[in-house]
């Protein structure tokens, strides 16, 4: 059975499941970590959201976490290396087709970091954008419901447009209160 892609409305418990769900891979991660940050739609309040939390984590050192490959996995996180993306390290937690959690593991200093922050914070503070972001999402989701692939690609013009104005914004605040 092909994963349905299901875009569903905000749920306000999101960070909390977060924040749950971090609390346990915390300990796993010891010294090595630097900052946890929840990310994606489930990240943005009031955004219809797929229901999968992902978690931005911050490390000294890869090969520390690539150690720790065999403790996340008895938390039930599958370790998938870079899955396409230089420089990251790459956990799902499922239950069964479906997508609980996915972790986004870089070491500290890498560009990917604040492209994910930046994204998130635009849409916080540009409430247009991110319902622009949704209904987008909504439309996907229901046009490539089975197929998540495309669901993906679809949206990939849209984020990327909005990386570089969130980038900008964000050297913009910076320039403000610097």
């Amino acid at each position: 059975m092909p994963r349905i892609v299901e875009v569903i409305p905000y749920n306000p418990t999101w960070p909390q499941i977060y924040g749950a769900e971090v609390a346990q891979v915390l300990p796993v991660l010891g010294a090595n970590l630097v900052a946890a940050h929840h990310i994606g739609s489930t990240a943005v309040p009031g955004l219809a959201a797929k229901p999968t939390i992902d978690i931005l984590l911050v490390v000294h050192e890869l090969a520390a976490l690539d150690a720790c490959n065999p403790a996340l996995a008895e938390l039930g996180y599958q370790p998938k290396g870079e899955h396409g993306i230089l420089g990251r390290r790459y956990f799902s937690k499922n239950e069964g087709d479906r997508h609980l959690f996915h972790i986004h593991a870089y070491a500290e200093g890498h560009t990917d970091i604040d492209r994910h922050l930046n994204f998130r914070d635009y849409l916080i503070a540009h409430p247009s954008v991110a319902l622009d972001y949704q209904a987008l999402k909504q439309g996907l989701a229901a046009k490539f419901r089975e197929e998540p692939a495309v669901y993906t690609a679809g949206k990939a013009d849209f984020i990327q447009k909005v990386e570089k104005r969130a980038a900008a914004w964000r050297a913009g605040l910076v320039q403000e209160t610097g």
